[in-house]
């Protein structure tokens, strides 16, 4: 028996290893090194004085090959886990507590769908996929140093699971605990809009989201357009890159990583900024579910139809271990069943034409004209953004959103409807004419900030009767209020008067704000010495925002305070909410926040005269996705704000078991873009293209980060040459 036990033992192991072997071979078998190479070849890979790839190939697919080589040069770390996470396999590096992200994938496309999806894509499409993958897989056979954390092979359906560059996308917008209840069988957690595509970031939360402005000649000095972009996504979330190809391609700007497309950036004709526009675009159908002889049907206007059942199983890490876990999903023509409200199931509706996505993410980097772009906007597939255009012809547009499903407006599609009823389904698409959008309104600029389309062009801005409800819920916030204000006075504008636009330290919110505190006090006669030096510092101070502000400390920190602890209504929006603190507020309460407000600053700093550059930092140690934080280590002083109080530059920081504010998010790639005869841009990334410690790009970035000093773009071949600090082919 021992005998027989260990020979079992030994041929499983033999074919085990058989197997890996195979798998192995299958990766680097001799043939597919040598394309790899050949391709390699094919690429030139300049990198700048700042360390950003300038990708030449002779093909797009060979543009690509490079463009993916070159991310993973600069931060593989992060282009593995954005796959790990669109394709459902996060749970297997990261733990149980991902099982659900997983799961959310999977709903919407199994690994299988995704193959077919692949399989009926156009060739040119595949193409650029398979370069995709073999672009990631020849940077791993050539540097085996690099160890996956689960990705060893990449494979050229992956990317139809990560088609538009957007913070996650609309999928992401579906909650996980709501998955877990239902698919662990818990109790309902009952309805609330959680996440969907309508709602606006939590109060205290940094926005995440945008700025977009587009200048028209008659507004710049030169007489050419201009463009604003302006991200606000987590730090290091993308790359600064440049891909050109002979076959039209000639793309710069900000790149997810693991993405083969520029997703907010320009070429020499057009450019493309896109900001969250926060439109009702993901609809939750309540399913009346009846079973009958052991079978599960929903109830769809007289008739009951399947619901169709999919079996998923899924791998997770447990301690040393990793475990599988096999769940039965449904689906009605709705979509998958994402949650339970009450004793009704619900399918959760969104944008899901990955082919298309793909197809309209990668093309709008090679339009050379507003009638080329405008036609590639017809594909509707940019569900979750807006985007602000600028080009060469002069032109300037907006387009609030993309994908619209026409909806039946006697029902109230902010929350769920009755799936039962077919006049609740959707009706197809609104065309591309019939959404909101904006060209060359005379005014002679366009600006949206996450907020109302129906500001974005001053008095030129499209109408609210106009359009149904569900394209444009969003309300007015401060930094759209700013914008506006800064746009309607500019003229003669350059990239640098551009940059410093973008830059207006100005905070509306505290403009409001702070009035309302300082009459509190000269309401209410306090006698406190220490309370009365600091109202005199709020009395005095210019609203804006800047490292030695002792005003600005307080303001922030009074701000969130409020917000977190004082007695507004439910129901009201950031705007509201301030307005209320200012003059609706009970004086009392607005006094005794900010006492409490002194006392923090001064417990935590050691006085309450602390300037905001003490407190608000910038700090990268190391090249962790999510890193910790250290008041004891290294960190620069940052002189910007929260878009929350209408910084158009913003810096989200907040605390992490630590006393100072660190930034995590809001201004990551800037660029300011002129169109002219040749076009002309200067960027600004925080900390520096590289996610590798050791490299002289990991933080050669930051202090121009924090003093907002941009750098010149060498887009064209001799600028780039000029400015060359290595040159090479992939592999080499």
């Amino acid at each position: 028996m021992r005998s027989y036990f260990r020979s079992s033992v030994q041929l499983l192991l033999l074919v085990t290893l058989l197997f890996s072997c195979s798998q192995q071979d299958k990766a680097t078998s001799s043939t597919e090194v040598s394309e790899w190479k050949a391709q390699a070849d094919r690429v030139t890979i300049i990198r700048d004085d700042f360390g950003v790839p300038h990708v030449y190939g002779k093909t797009d697919a060979d543009a690509v090959f490079g463009l993916l080589y070159a991310q993973c040069e600069d931060d593989f770390n992060r282009v593995e886990r954005n796959y790990l996470w669109a394709t459902g396999r996060l749970a297997e590096v990261e733990g149980k507590e991902m099982l659900y992200s997983d799961l959310r994938a999977k709903l919407y496309m199994t690994e299988e769908e995704a193959k077919q999806q692949y399989e009926k894509s156009p060739e040119w499409l595949k193409a650029l996929c398979e370069a995709y993958a073999d672009g990631i897989n020849y940077y791993l056979h050539t540097h085996p140093e690099v160890k996956p954390k689960l990705l060893t092979r990449f494979e050229p359906w992956m990317p139809l699971y990560f088609s538009e560059g957007s913070i996650g996308g609309d999928i992401e917008s579906i909650s996980t605990k709501r998955i877990q209840a239902f698919y662990e069988s818990d109790k309902s957690l009952g309805y609330n809009k959680y996440g969907h595509g309508l709602v606006q970031p939590a109060l205290l939360a940094e926005p995440k989201g945008s700025n977009g402005f587009a200048i028209a000649g008659e507004k710049t000095a030169s007489g050419d357009a201009m463009l604003l972009i302006n991200p606000h996504t987590s730090f290091f979330f993308r790359g600064e890159v440049h891909a050109v190809s002979e076959e039209g391609l000639n793309a710069y700007g900000a790149v997810t990583w693991g993405q083969f497309f520029i997703y907010q950036g320009f070429n020499d004709k057009t450019g493309w900024m896109h900001t969250s526009a926060y439109a009702d675009v993901i609809d939750e159908f309540e399913e009346t579910i009846v079973k009958q002889d052991g079978k599960l049907f929903y109830k769809y206007g007289e008739e009951l139809r399947p619901v169709e059942t999919n079996e998923v199983t899924l791998a997770y890490k447990e301690g040393d271990e990793v475990k599988q876990k096999t769940f039965t999903t449904y689906r009605t023509h709705h979509g998958p069943i994402t949650h339970k409200n009450g004793d009704k199931w619900v399918a959760t509706a969104l944008m899901w034409k990955p082919v298309d996505a793909l197809i309209q993410s990668y093309t709008r980097t090679k339009k050379k004209n507003l009638e080329e772009f405008h036609e590639m906007m017809k594909m509707r597939t940019n569900s979750s953004n807006a985007t602000v255009y600028a080009d060469a012809d002069g032109n300037i547009a907006y387009y609030h959103g993309n994908f619209f499903p026409v909806r039946d407006t006697s029902f109230d599609y902010s929350k769920p409807v009755d799936g039962s009823n077919p006049k609740t389904d959707w009706q197809g698409l609104h065309p591309l004419e019939e959404t909101i959008t904006v060209i060359n309104p005379p005014n002679g600029w366009i600006q949206n900030c996450n907020s109302t389309p129906y500001t974005s062009a001053g008095p030129y801005s499209p109408k609210p009767e106009n359009y149904p409800v569900y394209m444009a819920p969003s309300p007015e916030n401060f930094r759209g209020i700013h914008a506006i204000r800064l746009l309607q006075k500019a003229d003669d504008l350059t990239l640098d008067k551009l940059i410093n636009l973008a830059y207006d330290p100005y905070l509306p919110a505290f403009e409001v704000l702070i009035p309302g505190l300082v009459k509190a006090y000269d309401s209410q006669k306090q006698n406190d010495p220490k309370l009365k030096a600091a109202v005199e510092v709020m009395r005095n101070w210019n609203y804006a925002v800047a490292e030695n502000s002792v005003a600005m400390s307080l303001a922030h920190f009074y701000a969130t305070n409020l917000l977190r602890n004082g007695s507004a209504p439910e129901g009201l929006n950031l705007i509201e909410r301030i307005n209320y603190y200012a003059t609706a507020a009970p004086e009392k309460e607005r006094l005794e926040i900010f006492s409490q407000t002194i006392d923090q600053v001064e417990k935590d700093f050691g006085q309450w005269r602390t300037p905001w550059g003490e407190i608000n930092r910038y700090q990268r140690l190391n090249g962790d996705i999510e890193q910790k934080f250290n008041d004891a280590l290294p960190s620069l002083p940052v002189g910007m704000a929260s878009g929350n109080w209408g910084a158009l530059a913003s810096f989200g920081a907040r605390i992490y078991d630590t006393k100072r504010l660190y930034g995590t998010s809001g201004n990551s790639f800037v660029a300011v873009v002129e169109f002219g005869d040749k076009v002309k841009a200067k960027t600004l990334l925080a900390g520096g293209q590289s996610g590798n410690p050791a490299s002289p790009h990991f933080d050669d970035q930051a202090q121009r980060y924090a003093n907002a000093e941009f750098k010149d773009v060498a887009y064209y071949r001799e600028d780039v040459e000029k400015r060359a600090q290595r040159t090479y082919h992939p592999g080499k």
